[in-house]
């Protein structure tokens, strides 16, 4: 990865808008439109990266699209064995509100591990899919985390954690890997709406069902994490935007709707 693109990716360039067909076109009141990234019929715009396997490379078809859903499906592995997948859309964003409906199907894959019952999330924020490792586990992002219930427990959605990052929140460096959110519980298959309103490295906002359930800011890199450390340059910390990919965690998730709005600088 060349300091170039490295520095387009934390500093964003406008332009990426320009590659989501009518992504330019304001409503009534010149706001953006909504615009799909997902287009209901195949996987055009997004690029599989599943740990120990080259960018690109599908792994037993994890993510596919079936009946105008895109979905992540294990029925062609044996054991999980830790092969932790990310499906990355094409363009880095940095001022936008992502709105995603998702639902948790089927039983775990077995070797998946215990925290991952019905748990997926997407990436924000995100480096980009080329500058991984092969064997890395998980980009460094921002990841809005997924939780279904499990019948019994409360289990809130809609949660953060932080790989290679950490973020500010109520005025203080906020380093818990991961932190719930103020989310209702969801057991059973049903749809979820999540949003992530993201303004560059200002605030991000995570909504479930329009509902405001967490408030973070100022993304930045770890410099205590090895795979982030990779990515400093000029000790520059600090993200304001990045890459946008879906999880593969070893539970059968499903997602009807991949959709953003951009926001203005």
């Amino acid at each position: 990865m060349t300091t170039k693109s490295f520095r387009s990716w934390l500093g964003l360039a406008a332009a990426a808008a320009l590659t989501i067909p009518g992504a330019n076109a304001a409503g009534p009141s010149g706001e953006e439109q909504w615009q799909p990234l997902f287009n209901g019929k195949d996987l055009t715009g997004w690029t599989p990266k599943i740990k120990g396997y080259d960018l690109g490379e599908n792994f037993a078809n994890t993510f596919r699209v079936q009946d105008g859903v895109l979905r992540v499906a294990y029925d062609g592995y044996q054991n999980f064995d830790n092969k932790f997948g990310h499906l990355f859309y094409r363009t880095p964003f940095s001022n936008y509100v992502l709105r995603i409906e998702y639902r948790f199907v089927g039983e775990q894959v077995p070797g998946g591990p215990g925290w991952a019952l019905r748990n997926s999330g997407v990436m924000v924020h995100s480096q980009p899919p080329a500058s991984m490792g092969k064997d890395q586990d998980f980009p460094v992002s921002i990841e809005v985390q997924f939780l279904g219930g499990d019948g019994r427990q409360t289990r809130p959605t809609g949660n953060l954690c932080t790989p290679g990052t950490h973020v500010v929140m109520n005025g203080k460096l906020h380093t818990p890997h991961c932190t719930n959110s103020r989310s209702k519980t969801f057991h059973g298959d049903q749809w979820v709406t999540a949003e992530v309103e993201a303004h560059g490295n200002n605030r991000i906002l995570h909504r479930i069902n329009g509902e405001t359930v967490l408030e973070y800011e100022r993304p930045q890199l770890d410099p205590g994490d090895s795979d982030a450390k990779k990515l400093i340059q000029d000790g520059n910390l600090m993200l304001h935007g990045g890459y946008i990919a879906l999880q593969s965690e070893s539970h059968p998730i499903e997602f009807r709707k991949v959709e953003i709005r951009l926001l203005p600088e």
